[in-house]
């Protein structure tokens, strides 16, 4: 154990979207150092499988709909953790400045006088665009994309529907999969064409990755039900250039 008088550090790293070759190598590198680590539920046993056998291992939660350890409880672990001097790794899902509270994270850390870094990694739209072959942006169609989230927030989804409603933004929404038809009504409502193509991803990254394909206006209906991964939502007209064969692929083996 290091000394009580040896201040440790934090790093924030980005695991992707699951599979532990599109991890980066600042990432693996920081896994496989860590004496401490505090893990999302989405990290994939492979990329929790590069931690030193003798690190301490937290899983945090932090999956839709299912129990999760409180923010501030996590902010108060790794500043204890840190404090005992142990290197610490703060293992997230796709990129830790996407949805990812890195901000707060590192203002905790650096209130209580620790050193923390970020390690970005492949975020969902990222990897579901390479995955099925489609661009986020693409010239004359697509010329900027717009993340964004489906939590709800007093019962309805927050976003700058104006913005979104522009046909030549692509909308890539996380955490999806119960506002979906609430979504593309209020996508509707602002203007956007019912028939822009849309799609649903499940488990972007991942071997077994779904992904489905339809317009704005059944975009609530090409969620699958149970699906059980994140869900991603892309809306906008790169949705039209996934290749078939892989759609096809996918489906058949679901």
């Amino acid at each position: 154990m290091p000394p009580e008088s040896k201040t440790g550090r934090v790093l924030l790293v980005g695991a992707g979207p699951g599979p532990v070759d599109l991890l980066t190598l600042r990432a693996a590198r920081a896994i496989e150092g860590a004496q401490a680590l505090l893990y999302d539920a989405l990290v994939s046993d492979e990329v929790l499988a590069l931690a030193p056998a003798q690190c301490l291992r937290i899983q945090t939660g932090k999956r839709a709909g299912r129990p999760s350890m409180r923010q501030e409880t996590i902010n108060r672990l790794m500043l204890r953790l840190a404090r005992r001097g142990l290197s610490v790794v703060r293992l997230k899902g796709g990129d830790p400045s996407i949805f990812g509270r890195v901000g707060e994270e590192q203002a905790f850390l650096a209130a209580g006088g620790i050193e923390s870094e970020v390690v970005p990694g492949v975020t969902a739209a990222c990897a579901a665009a390479a995955q099925f072959g489609f661009p986020l942006t693409h010239r004359g169609e697509a010329r900027r994309v717009m993340f964004t989230t489906a939590r709800l927030e007093a019962g309805a989804v927050q976003c700058d529907w104006a913005q979104a409603a522009d046909p030549q933004t692509t909308v890539a929404i996380y955490m999806g999969a119960a506002a979906s038809a609430q979504v593309a009504a209020r996508l509707m409502g602002a203007g956007r064409d019912p028939a822009t193509p849309a799609a649903v991803i499940v488990d972007a990254g991942a071997p077994g990755a779904r992904f489905l394909r339809g317009d704005l206006a059944g975009l609530g209906g090409l969620v699958p039900p149970g699906a059980q991964g994140p869900v991603l939502l892309v809306v906008g007209p790169v949705a039209a250039l996934a290749r078939p064969q892989v759609e096809e692929l996918v489906q058949a083996a679901a």
